[in-house]
């Protein structure tokens, strides 16, 4: 049998709080059977939704903790005040080797901030990056940064490629995988300055697979790369757009069969595709930002999804345990910039 493997969660982060957090461990629980829980937040709050889970209750340990994060808490302040709070708490405990991994669906630039500077940085790694899966037409592509990095330099962005490139090899399996900037344009010329002073880093990087160069955003649905390199401000805008779009044809095709009666009848015909295709577009499925680029596994949930959705994110921390994200990151890092001086000489 597998080791037991302890996830550290902020039971207090999120929309729906506690009671959303329980449940989506709950539901964890049955899917990964070799994993204890680690649960941060106040006993009065946690406690009550925990005795009417026995099971989850007996996989778990619930540490009391008064302090929360806000969701509108700036991070420099949740950083200075929050050192007692259950994101900080659950964080702590990745740091001190009772728990692999950590989730939560709180404040995310206090999770970054606060995951920051208790784990620490991987060598070579400036700035850590959000990252996320995109359903496309060929599977699903990973993209970063979604949001911990607004304004972004040429090394940001070189070492998100990186990153990316090395969680494709190890986590998704692509062991030659396509990879391209973000830009207004597919042409040489398009783009900023540290657009362009990245690619040029790239094309020179000899990374493993593929550098396509500057891609578009339809190219992200296409499937057009494995992974999409951006900076947080475009990322998490694609996001946001994604979600929205998903919604929205969520809601039309709703409207759409109501409207008649004969409607009505060609969604019984189709129902079963149509929910091929609900589940296909869900954004739960792919709930659950991987923070690379740490010395510890990090997961940032959605903070308005439901139990699913967290247990989708509880089951990312879990996919990133079992495939050793950390150690394979610090060693490509290691080995690819020894081998291409240039993606710190140049971007430096």
């Amino acid at each position: 049998m597998s080791d037991r493997l302890t996830i550290a969660l902020d039971a207090m982060g999120g929309d729906a709080g506690p009671r959303m957090v329980i449940s989506g461990a709950n539901i964890a629980r049955r899917r990964y059977p070799q994993v204890d829980f680690l649960i941060f937040g106040r006993e009065a709050e946690v406690g009550p939704l925990l005795d009417r889970k026995k099971r989850l209750q007996a996989v778990s340990t619930l540490v009391h903790t008064d302090d929360v994060v806000g969701a509108e808490d700036k991070p420099s302040i949740a950083l200075r005040s929050g050192r007692n709070s259950s994101m900080r708490l659950a964080i702590n405990a990745v740091r001190d080797g009772r728990a692999a991994g950590v989730v939560s669906a709180g404040n995310t630039g206090a999770l970054m901030a606060m995951a920051k500077f208790a784990l620490k940085t991987l060598p070579g790694v400036d700035r850590p990056a959000m990252a996320g899966f995109f359903p496309t037409l060929h599977g699903e592509s990973l993209m970063l940064d979604l949001g911990a990095n607004v304004v972004c330099g040429a090394r940001n962005l070189v070492d998100f490629a990186v990153m990316g490139n090395a969680f494709a090899r190890c986590v998704l399996g692509v062991m030659q995988p396509t990879y391209g900037l973000l830009n207004v344009g597919s042409e040489e010329l398009k783009g900023h300055e540290a657009l362009q002073e990245a690619s040029a880093i790239l094309r020179e990087a000899n990374l493993p697979g593929q550098f396509v160069g500057f891609i578009e955003g339809d190219d992200i649905a296409q499937g057009t790369v494995d992974v999409v390199v951006t900076d947080g401000f475009t990322g998490n805008i694609a996001l946001k757009s994604a979600e929205g779009t998903a919604k929205l044809v969520g809601e039309y095709l709703r409207v759409t069969f109501k409207s008649s009666l004969l409607a009505g009848l060609g969604y019984l015909l189709a129902r079963s595709s149509l929910n091929k295709l609900r589940k296909r577009l869900d954004p739960r499925r792919y709930n659950g930002a991987i923070f690379l680029g740490l010395n510890g596994v990090t997961v940032k949930s959605h903070g308005g999804t439901d139990a699913f959705g967290f247990a989708n994110a509880i089951g990312v921390a879990v996919d990133m345990n079992e495939h050793d994200i950390i150690e394979k990151t610090t060693a490509d890092f290691a080995a690819l910039t020894a081998r291409t001086p240039q993606l710190r000489a140049a971007a430096g």
